[in-house]
This record gives structure tokens, C-alpha cells and sequence, in this order.
């Protein structure tokens, strides 16, 4: 493998940020971008950062905002929606949903023993066979072993802190104080 594989998070609509990280990066040719999805909503610009995306070739993973979005135009319920998704929703041009359409949910490097995801996997199950809404959501393990959010369970364990691989995972979705 020659270049640098590097793996972004949660871009939510900042282009200028996105923009500017990529300059930063000064990119090569042999470079490899994976986007570990939620590359929408949130910040002022959306369909920049999906233009930005493409042009760079990245490999994007899907993540809860596009999921959420992709179920929405596919059902018509609105209950998938969340605050401001429909604004984004009303934005997006054909070109956006081929793009988002394509995004996988994972994406593994076998030489590298790693898989990139958006959320994370249950530790309990092989990653490979975890459907998109657990994979894209996940952030803490209740008692049962069941995905949950962090805000609905605080002082439950991230399911980083319970993973013990292999593989080695590389995700973005939930903050923590340290990388």
C-alpha cells in the first residue's frame, strides 16, 4: 500500500473546515481519504462538503444523518427525520443521493487488520453481519448488551472500551477527551 490512508469524521456541513483540512493535508497522489460518514447537516454548507467529497474521490461511509435521510426518501416517514434534516433533504440534487446511496457501511483493510466504520459494532457480534442502524448508531453497551445512545445512558461503557478485536477499528461518531 503506498500513500497515507486517512480517515475524517463528521465533517456535518463545515466545508471551509473540510477545505482547509484537506489543504492542509497537501495531498498526494497515492493518498487514500476515507470519510467515516455524517458529512451533512449541522453546519452551513452540505452540499459543498459532498462536492468536496467527490472531487477528492474519498470513500465515504454512511453514517446516522445520511442513514436517516436515505430511510426518509425511501418511506416518507417522518419520523425518521430529526431537527433540520428536512432542509438538508429539500437541498440535495440527484448527483448527492447517487453519492450518498453508494456509501458503504463499513469498509475493511485486511493487510492493515482495520475496519473502518461511522458508530462502532456490539462487541458481542461479529462486525461483519451488524445491520446499518447499530453500525451507524452505536455509542455506549447497556446492561443487556444492547446499543443505546449516550445522552439516554450516561454512565454506561462505550463499546470501544469493551471491543477487543480484531480487528483494530477506526470510527468517528461519538466525542471523546482524547483520541
Amino acid at each position: 500500500m503506498n500513500g497515507r490512508l486517512i480517515a475524517i469524521g463528521d465533517i456535518h456541513g463545515c466545508h471551509a473546515e473540510f477545505a482547509e483540512l484537506l489543504d492542509r493535508l497537501s495531498l498526494a497522489r497515492d493518498d487514500r481519504i476515507i470519510l467515516l460518514g455524517d458529512l451533512i447537516n449541522r453546519g452551513p454548507d452540505s452540499l459543498k462538503v459532498l462536492d468536496l467529497a467527490r472531487n477528492t474521490k474519498a470513500l465515504a461511509l454512511l453514517g446516522n444523518h445520511e442513514l436517516r435521510l436515505l430511510n426518509y426518501r425511501r418511506t416518507k416517514d417522518r419520523n425518521y427525520l430529526k431537527e433540520n434534516d428536512d432542509v438538508t433533504f429539500a437541498q440535495l440534487r440527484p448527483e448527492d443521493w447517487t453519492y450518498i446511496e453508494s456509501m458503504l457501511v463499513t469498509y475493511e483493510v485486511p493487510e492493515l487488520n482495520t475496519v473502518f466504520v461511522h458508530g462502532g459494532f456490539l462487541p458481542s457480534e461479529p462486525w461483519q453481519k451488524q445491520p446499518a442502524s447499530v453500525v451507524t448508531r452505536i455509542q455506549v453497551i447497556d446492561n443487556e448488551g444492547r446499543p443505546r445512545k449516550r445522552a439516554d445512558l450516561p454512565d454506561a461503557p462505550f463499546w470501544a472500551d469493551l471491543w477487543n478485536g480484531p480487528p483494530f477499528v477506526v470510527y468517528g461518531h461519538t466525542t471523546r477527551p482524547e483520541v
